[in-house]
């Protein structure tokens, strides 16, 4: 669970924090726990798969469309980090049904 919540470290540290977190957490527990390093690393590329989405949204930001997508990304990110958090604290893997795979 705190694989996936620690990306909220996001409005501590606003630019590195959504990825800064589920990779200090992956780092630290990788080689403890087998659970929570896949969650860990399930969050961490879910995450960079939304930092490479908010840089999209952000050039789209000239053709206005950007405004939409970047709430639209925002809800989303949201939405699924905390269903994350509430499966994995039920013992339940969870993948991200949108995410780079990235780290591997």
């Amino acid at each position: 669970m705190i694989a996936h919540l620690s990306a909220f470290a996001f409005f501590i540290v606003p630019p590195i924090g959504i990825v800064l977190g589920p990779l200090l957490v992956w780092l630290v527990k990788r080689d403890r726990t087998a659970f929570v390093a896949s969650q860990a690393k399930e969050a961490l590329n879910f995450n960079i798969s939304v930092v490479i989405g908010a840089l999209c949204c952000w050039i789209l930001v000239f053709v206005l469309i950007g405004f939409l997508l970047f709430v639209a990304l925002g809800i989303s990110w949201l939405a699924l980090t905390i269903i994350a958090a509430i499966k994995a604290s039920e013992g339940v893997a969870y993948r991200y049904p949108v995410s780079l795979r990235l780290v591997r």
